[in-house]
């Protein structure tokens, strides 16, 4: 018997290692989340701090970055499932959880319990947003954003805060536009409405140098003065959907961006 048990550890000991090597975590684009999800976290310190219009330079910072961190992962061909998760958790704290705090200790304080419905509005809208956007990620068309994004919705709270604090006005004297505001892109963010997501604009084709032209004239007129310049932007770009959707519904053209397939029993429903 104990002859047996030795033959055995041997024949054990001469086999291959079964276990699969450890994954690891791509570097390159969880820098770039984690760096948004920084510039979340410093929005929330200075706004706690009364620095309301750092706090808004914060978001647009964790704006940028978030941008960035998808398409490196792409062009490095480092996406993993971690670095979605990762990059969804960051932008409920970016752009959910940090302008609803940011709107309320600046101006929403002032209207009792409902400022600090509004707030929660923004938050949970916010959150229910990156939910949809994850499970919806495989049957809405690339090229449109189903509902305004976080990140465009977070813009849009913080550069009206930040043209506020530069023009000297206090926040308890905007509280009830401030209120209309986080309601307005609250539930923006969980409507239907088609968004451009740029996602079809490649970086890697050559461009004709008017279009490099027109990029240094568009950087020069942001210096111009950044917080009127992007608000403008954002507001712009948070009216689009209801514009596109508007005009298509006009010309009789399809108004939902979810495809058609319905493969997926649990699918069904989004396409109504």
């Amino acid at each position: 018997m104990q002859e047996t048990g030795l033959h055995e550890s041997a024949d054990t000991e001469n086999l291959p290692s079964l276990r699969k090597p450890r994954k690891g975590i791509y570097v390159l684009p969880n820098l770039f989340t984690l760096a948004a999800l920084f510039g979340g976290f410093y929005a929330v310190v200075m706004a706690m701090n009364a620095r309301f219009d750092m706090a808004a330079v914060g978001i647009f910072c964790a704006m940028v970055l978030d941008s960035l961190d998808g398409r490196v992962a792409r062009m490095t061909n480092t996406q993993s499932a971690f670095g979605e998760q990762m990059d969804s958790l960051a932008d409920m704290v970016s752009f959910g959880a940090a302008p609803a705090l940011i709107a309320y200790e600046w101006s929403l304080k002032g209207l009792g319990r409902w400022g600090w419905m509004a707030a929660f509005v923004y938050c949970a809208c916010a959150a229910l947003r990156l939910a949809r956007f994850n499970v919806n990620t495989g049957v809405v068309d690339k090229r449109y954003f189903q509902g305004l994004p976080s990140p465009a919705a977070a813009a849009l709270m913080a550069g009206f805060i930040w043209i506020a604090t530069e023009t000297g006005l206090d926040g308890r004297d905007v509280a009830w536009p401030m209120f209309a505001l986080a309601l307005f892109s609250g539930l923006t963010m969980v409507t239907n409405l088609p968004f451009y997501s740029f996602k079809d604009v490649q970086m890697k084709k050559s461009v004709p140098f008017a279009v490099i032209v027109a990029i240094a004239l568009g950087i020069a007129v942001i210096n111009v003065h950044p917080p009127t310049v992007l608000l403008a932007l954002f507001v712009g770009y948070g009216l689009s959907g209801y514009v596109i959707y508007a005009w298509r519904r006009a010309n009789g053209l399809r108004t939902s961006v979810i495809s058609t397939s319905t493969d997926e029993p649990e699918e069904r429903g989004l396409h109504k």
